[in-house]
């Protein structure tokens, strides 16, 4: 250990500065022997020195002790002051006693942190650390007015920036609370100007931006008096420069709330105000005086803008509304002018070609990639796009009107566009021709499928196009053979197309193989996920092959597309029903009367759901709107008629079934009916003469001549005896009937099929009936008591039915939303909509 040795410690450079020393103890001076014997002896009572002696630093200042001395002794100190002389003798004057004998610290180092007020308990701080931190910069004063101005001016434009960031957020409210707040500091700023005598140096650029901003923002929040009332303000103030242009705004909002006369005087006020060099600007004004023309059915005042802007600087939408103009006014030489001139106006765009890489540039494939795709390009489609649409909707509109026939005229455009550079489109335009042979009430569809077939030696994509609808033509006629054919050409054509596949999968349907349907139809949506027609086909796939689940998630999704889909929406509801769901099923019908609310079938189906749920009187509610809306359905004429029957308001029941009798006359079961609700409600008389009828109309009726020996046995009348005798006479016919049916049934096996003529009781042919029909009907064969004839009858008598003579039973109209379980269940709608070109 004692060769070890510690580390020192690092010496404090700031050490002893804290000593106390105390031989500046001013308190401790009365029990100092040194200093007590110099006040005694005559050394502390000489005069002082008035002399300056060479070589000293003091000069002519008064010397350090005497200082020091002062702020310790007071009065007695102040007395010694004078006495204390320095002789030259001492050399430098010294500034304090001697202590243990060291000098006392000269007045020459006061700077460093000596003092003759030092105190005990003082320490020594030459850096000033123990005063804390320098107080902080002193900053700008902000109540000068020119401070005052500049904050205003700073907060008026943050909020007409919020106001134009809340606008391009689609928050129209919240710019407009932003841009009149702007309005109420800009006036508070001039205020504050005027009140500082600065009126004259007033921002105009600010006040000019305030004003706009919130006449915009009145605008687009539909406040226009507001906004007229702004843009007025800006107008007339005759300081802002160019503001005359504004009319141009205001024009615009008369035409919203089409006052055209003003709208157009403002356009031509703005247009005044606007000089030749700003062309472009004068063109816009121009053709909104046009529009505005068009509105007002001034057609040839439109003309004569939309001319000189087609002379000027023509441009697409100018052409196009030309066209419209001589069309409206029935000028066929000048729409082929104007046509001509349409398809010659420039776009602009550079080829498509520089869009093609070249093979052996690495270079220029990386930039031509990288711009295949950007802004530039999308903005250049679209306009060739807009121009394409106009194109074909002019020539689909004066393609008629130019020539004798709607064929010369499609010739006429297309040898036009063919000559132009809008070759492309020729094909489209002959597609389109044969599209309108089938539009026509008088069409002739051989021609259409004429003109369809010559481009099947086209290029592909046009060739796809005419094959697919070809399909779709021979669908629509239920060749089904030829509609696979070109379904096959149009696949063969374009694999992806997804109509072709579409198209190949209902031939497929209508053969009934689902199974490769489906999978035309999901190809269909591989290639195209937008399909509904292909989604809703797959549904009716799946439902087909009773796979409900999937058929229920592909309406689910088809819902999320078309919201508003009556046919989707019933479809979900059929399905829920289908999965014993009533009250999923029940929802849907619900949303779909708020769509189609005047469909009849919806209606009833829903008084069919709420029947089979117990609920009659929503049952009858919904059932009573139905026979409302189409006052001809059987089934809803049956329903409530047996509901008024079940209720004891017979009388109610009669005009239901005498509506029936009027639908339905050789049915013999409604007049029954009738006959019966009379007889119930004690109408025997009225009663007695619908029999009477029946009898006369249905003469081998068992159920009718049995009420009437009933009703003559109960009167009491005389013609009881014929309608017994003839009742007997028909009873034994029937028996006689039903035994030769027996034996023709043991004897040959042909009897089956006769079976139902046979076997009527009353002469009349039988004709089966819905089960749905069946089940109405035993309900109200169980209404009346057991113990009458008429309801104790046998259930093939009650529903007996003839065969009308005039013609095949009345159909029920379909609705959009019938419900379709027949073997051509299809989206006929969508597949039409689907196969057509767009």
């Amino acid at each position: 250990m004692e060769h070890v040795h510690l580390a020192a410690e690092e010496d404090d450079l700031y050490s002893g500065y804290n000593d106390y020393n105390p031989t500046f103890d001013s308190e401790e001076l009365d029990n100092d022997a040194g200093f007590q014997q110099a006040v005694r002896t005559s050394h502390g009572r000489r005069p002082p020195m008035t002399a300056k002696f060479p070589g000293t630093a003091i000069g002519g200042r008064a010397l350090g002790t005497s200082f020091g001395v002062e702020s310790s002794f007071g009065c007695e100190s102040r007395l010694l002051k004078s006495r204390m002389p320095m002789a030259s003798s001492m050399g430098r004057p010294m500034t304090g006693a001697v202590q243990d004998g060291a000098a006392r610290p000269m007045t020459a180092v006061r700077a460093a942190g000596y003092s003759s007020a030092m105190t005990r308990g003082s320490t020594f701080d030459p850096l000033g650390q123990s005063k804390g931190p320098a107080p902080p910069l002193e900053g700008k004063s902000e109540d000068t007015p020119d401070e005052k101005v500049k904050i205003l001016e700073k907060k008026v434009n943050d909020l007409i920036e919020e106001s134009c960031l809340a606008h391009g957020h689609g928050d129209l409210q919240l710019s407009l609370d932003r841009a009149k707040e702007a309005g109420r500091k800009e006036r508070a700023l001039v205020r504050q100007r005027e009140q500082s005598g600065n009126a004259d140096h007033i921002n105009l650029d600010l006040t000019y931006s305030v004003l706009f901003n919130l006449a915009t923002q009145y605008a687009n929040n539909d406040m226009y008096a507001e906004a007229l009332n702004t843009y007025q303000v800006i107008v007339k103030n005759k300081m802002f420069s160019n503001a005359g242009r504004l009319k141009v705004n205001m024009a615009n909002i008369h035409f919203k709330q089409k006052n055209y006369p003003k709208a157009i005087k403002l356009y031509r006020m703005a247009l005044d105000q606007i000089s030749n060099s700003h062309k472009e600007m004068r063109i816009k004004i121009m053709q909104n005086i046009g529009v505005v023309f068009i509105r007002m059915g001034q057609y040839s005042d439109a003309i004569t803008s939309f001319e000189h802007i087609m002379s000027e600087c023509p441009n697409i939408k100018t052409g196009f509304n030309l066209i419209l103009c001589y069309y409206a006014i029935g000028d066929r030489e000048r729409m082929k002018k104007a046509f001509q001139k349409l398809i010659c106006v420039p776009l602009g765009i550079d080829e498509e070609d520089k869009y093609i890489p070249p093979n052996d540039d690495t270079h220029a494939n990386l930039v031509i990639e990288a711009i295949k795709n950007d802004k530039l390009h999308q903005m250049e489609r679209e306009r060739k796009a807009l121009a394409e649409k106009f194109i074909m909707t002019s020539a689909k509109l004066i393609a008629p009107a130019i020539e004798a026939t709607f064929a010369a005229g499609f010739d006429w455009c297309v040898d036009m566009v063919k000559s132009s550079q809008y070759v492309e489109l020729a094909n489209d335009l002959e597609i389109n021709k044969a599209i309108t042979y089938l539009r026509q009430r008088d069409f002739n569809q051989l021609e259409a499928v004429e003109t369809l077939k010559t481009f099947e030696k086209k290029d592909s994509r046009v060739k796809s196009a005419a094959a697919t609808n070809l399909s779709f033509l021979y669908f629509l006629e239920k060749d089904y053979d030829q509609a696979d054919r070109y379904a096959d050409l149009a696949m063969t054509a374009d694999r992806y197309n997804p109509a072709a596949l579409i198209n190949k999968g209902n031939t497929v349907f209508v053969k009934k193989d689902y199974e490769k349907a489906a999978e035309f139809y999901k190809e269909a949506l591989r290639n195209d996920s937008s399909c509904t027609e292909a989604l809703y086909n797959l549904g009716l796939t799946y439902k087909r092959l009773g796979r409900l689940e999937e058929s229920l998630d592909c309406f689910l999704k088809l819902h999320a597309i078309l919201r508003n889909s009556a046919q989707v929406m019933w479809q979900l509801a059929n399905l829920f029903e289908m999965l014993e769901d009533p009250h999923q099923a029940i929802e849907w019908l619900m949303q779909l009367i708020t769509v189609t609310p005047t469909d009849p079938q919806v209606l009833a189906k829903l008084g069919e759901l709420y029947d089979s749920e117990g609920d009659k009187s929503q049952a009858f509610q919904y059932y009573q709107e139905s026979f409302r809306y189409f006052p001809s359905n059987i089934d809803v004429i049956e329903w409530l008629g047996a509901y008024y029957i079940d209720t004891q308001f017979c009388e109610k029941a009669i005009q239901y079934f005498e509506r029936a009798t009027l639908i339905q006359p050789t049915q013999v079961k409604w007049q029954l009916m009738v006959a019966s609700c009379y007889r119930r409600s004690g109408n025997y008389q009225k009663a007695l003469e619908t029999y009477k009828d029946i009898h006369r109309k249905f003469p081998e009726n068992v159920e009718c001549l049995r009420f009437l020996v009933r009703l003559c046995t109960d009167m009491g009348m005389k013609e009881v005896q014929d309608y017994a005798t003839k009742l007997k006479k028909v009873e034994k016919m029937k028996e006689i009937r039903e035994q030769r049916v027996k034996s023709a049934r043991e004897g040959s096996a042909r009897g089956t099929r006769r079976e139902g003529s046979a076997s009527s009781d009353s002469g009349h042919s039988s004709h089966g009936t819905s089960a749905k029909g069946e089940r109405l009907s035993a309900k109200m064969r169980a209404l009346p008591g057991s113990n009458e004839p008429y309801e104790a009858s046998s259930q093939r008598d009650i529903d007996a039915s003839y065969v009308d003579p005039l013609g095949a039973p009345m159909e029920r109209p379909k609705t959009a939303a019938k419900k379709r379980n027949e073997e051509d269940e299809f989206a006929d709608e969508e597949l039409g909509d689907d196969l057509l070109p767009e």
